[in-house]
């Protein structure tokens, strides 16, 4: 089995990534996203404090810098996570809305913690800041792995409740794909919930001068 540190040689060996010092960082971010023969979804591996220095060394750069882009990008996972990794949005507006309800729910129901992963491998819970539809809030980014690591995708799930969270688990489970972007029937994407009661018309133009009377 190889770990990070030698996945992240290899890679270095291959892709002879020579980058200006001042944006070596671009260096450490193309080296941890490449998915090759020995760095695969299946893998075991652990971000381990000798890793972390081993990949540093590899990369030429301070281990900081390595941390940083680590624990910075969210499709970084420094833990194994499951084909599919469900991410509850934490940040304030979410939060008002009930996120925290919504995480709760989904760690009862799959019977995890967060960042565990079910025994069969399916799902895993984390936690992801701002995913830019607030007005949608709350909501959960699913992160599918089924196809790999190369070929995952992020699945939005908008206004969500406790309960519709557990059967898009369900439906997740069963092979099925949920409808993404809003769960309210009442809202059409990001309109508001029940239709406009504003703008219903057309707007009047703005008021223009006699450009004739000069």
């Amino acid at each position: 089995m190889f770990g990070i540190a030698e996945v992240a040689r290899r890679a270095a060996a291959r892709l002879r990534v020579r980058v200006n010092p001042g944006l070596r960082h671009f260096s450490t971010t193309l080296n941890y996203h490449l998915d090759s023969p020995d760095n695969n979804p299946n893998m075991p591996w652990d971000f381990t404090e000798a890793n972390k220095e081993r990949v540093a060394e590899v990369l030429e750069m301070a281990p900081i810098r390595v941390f940083e882009v680590a624990t910075f990008y969210s499709m970084f996972n420094r833990t194994k996570v499951g084909k599919y990794h469900l991410l509850v949005c934490g940040t304030t507006p979410c939060m008002i809305r009930g996120s925290r309800d919504i995480e709760g729910a989904i760690l009862k129901h799959l019977g995890v913690k967060r960042n565990e992963v079910t025994k069969d491998g399916m799902f895993s819970v984390g936690e992801m800041e701002c995913m830019g539809c607030c007005v949608n809030a709350p909501m959960v980014a699913v992160a599918d792995y089924t196809k790999g690591s190369e070929g995952f995708t992020y699945n939005y799930y908008e206004d969500v409740t406790p309960k519709r969270v557990v059967e898009i688990v369900e439906m997740l489970r069963r092979g099925e794909t949920p409808p993404v972007g809003t769960q309210n029937p009442e809202r059409i994407k990001a309109g508001p919930a029940g239709g406009n009661t504003t703008l219903l018309s057309e707007p009047k133009p703005p008021p223009c001068r006699d450009l004739d009377s000069s």
